[in-house]
């Protein structure tokens, strides 16, 4: 299958700029696209930094963990960027002690629902911790689902 890559956030939409208030015609229907990036982690390699990089002021909407093979049954995981480790999820924040797909997310916390409105100011490395690193044979897959360069937070 044939693959095409872009080099800036891809948006869709026939009207760019609202000129009047008559749908479809002069009222602006442009949208970004959802992008996605997905990865295999382990708890042998305590997740990791993973390969996965979400461009500067993108706004993450949704972390998901599909596990595979279960941590343990008390293995957690946290979910952070090389500059800080919790900046989406407090340590252990994410079960890992059953099979099935787990939706990560920033809780109450004000500064962590902040950094997934907008990462920030440069390009951040998603980073997963384990709670037991190294210590079984725990699979899954991690998936960051984000508009790109949505420039939510001036």
């Amino acid at each position: 299958m044939a693959r095409t890559t872009f080099s800036g956030p891809v948006r869709a939409g026939n009207i760019f700029n609202t000129t009047g208030t008559t749908l479809g015609q002069n009222v602006k229907n442009v949208g970004q696209v959802v992008m996605v990036q997905t990865e295999k982690i382990t708890q042998l390699a305590g997740g990791g930094n993973t390969t996965i990089v979400i461009p500067a002021q993108s706004q993450i909407l949704n972390i998901f963990l599909y596990v595979t093979t279960v941590w343990g049954s008390t293995a957690t995981v946290g979910v952070g960027n090389t500059a800080l480790a919790t900046a989406y999820t407090a340590a252990g924040a994410v079960s890992t002690a059953a099979i099935g797909v787990v939706q990560v997310t920033p809780g109450t916390d004000a500064t962590r629902t902040a950094a997934f409105v907008d990462v920030g100011a440069t390009d951040v490395k998603i980073v997963v911790t384990s709670t037991t690193p190294g210590a079984g044979g725990g699979v899954g897959y991690i998936s960051v689902i984000y508009q790109q360069a949505a420039n939510l937070i001036p």
